[in-house]
């Protein structure tokens, strides 16, 4: 199963395309740069760290 690539911060509802990095903790709670800084890479929800999200390619490799 794939990561949910959530458009927006949870926090600020921030467009996250307009990033280079999102934050997520291992459920998925997704959070803008600014928001992670502010929560001091602690995620509200559940309490695990929030880290960088990996990003999807910009075209499929062959």
């Amino acid at each position: 199963m794939a990561l949910e690539m959530k458009k927006n911060c949870l926090r600020c509802e921030t467009l996250l395309k307009n990033h280079l990095y999102a934050y997520i903790c291992v459920h998925e709670c997704t959070f803008c740069p600014d928001c992670t800084k502010e929560l001091k890479n602690i995620c509200p929800n559940c309490g695990g760290e929030l880290v960088r999200r990996p990003r999807r390619p910009e075209r499929k490799i062959v």
